[in-house]
């Protein structure tokens, strides 16, 4: 029969873990408050697109010409084509929204500071001296509005009268077109000159890993909030009515889409 010294041991033991586990936060870097938060806000945005389908369904137009080779060539009948449309059309909706997602998440990190929609850059840090542009796919911005982007970051670090005089400059590609980690110049084409945009070791190109660890000091820190994710939509769930929680088959099918897009 166990003492009553050892049973003691014991259940202090099983507390002590039960309070380390039970406080242990879901992602290290920002506060379950906030990650729960900006889950709940990214979940009711795709739930307010999809209630509001049907009503703004024609207000992009509908190409009839497409639609009809897509219900013969895909095989599939108008109804299915149709919630595929929908479909469609509300992920371009929620992918913008990602983009401020990531945006937040980084500006509740210590030390960065979130500016906001539409200010002259998303994210900056005094102390590391560094100032961010957050893009959320590498086809978000292309051809000359690249350009643009350049000029902007140019304008706001090269000045002497600017108030980000010689910080880095970030153009960030959360997700990349390719699973590879990089930080370089940002050189993209000039059209009007015909040539690449001039190579400033203060205007920068990274991807969204990179910079992630850039952020927190931790190299798998995008992956870390990938990881978070299922138990913060869970909690979501448990108090937002119509939001659905992830099954442990989509989870890892999931996490096959996160290997392709940023692990070689």
């Amino acid at each position: 029969m166990m003492s009553f010294q050892r049973l003691s041991q014991l259940w202090y033991t099983v507390t002590y873990w039960y309070t380390v586990i039970i406080s242990m936060p879901i992602l290290s870097y920002i506060s379950d408050e906030h990650l729960i938060a900006e889950v709940a806000q990214l979940i009711e945005i795709a739930r307010a697109a999809k209630a509001g389908a049907e009503e703004h369904f024609h207000d992009n137009v509908i190409d009839p010409f497409a639609a009809i080779f897509e219900i013969s060539g895909f095989g599939f009948d108008h109804d299915t084509w149709k919630l595929g449309e929908v479909l469609r059309q509300n992920q371009k909706t929620l992918q913008n929204h990602v983009g401020i997602f990531h945006q937040n998440i980084l500006g509740h990190v210590a030390g960065w500071q979130n500016l906001g929609v539409g200010q002259e850059v998303d994210l900056h840090c005094i102390e590391k001296k560094v100032i961010a542009e957050i893009k959320n796919k590498y086809s978000t911005v292309s051809g000359g509005k690249l350009k643009d982007v350049y000029s902007d970051l140019e304008k706001l670090v090269m000045p002497k009268t600017s108030k980000f005089k010689d910080y880095t400059a970030y153009f960030v590609t959360v997700l990349p077109k390719k699973p590879d980690r990089f930080d370089r110049p940002f050189t993209p084409s000039d059209k009007s000159k015909g040539s690449k945009c001039t190579e400033n070791p203060l205007i920068r190109h990274i991807d969204g890993a990179s910079f992630y660890q850039r952020v927190t000091g931790r190299e798998h820190a995008l992956k870390e909030l990938f990881d978070a994710l299922p138990e913060a939509i869970r909690q979501v769930c448990n108090t937002q009515r119509g939001a659905v929680p992830l099954s442990q088959r989509d989870q890892q099918q999931l996490q096959e889409y996160f290997s392709r897009a940023y692990e070689k």
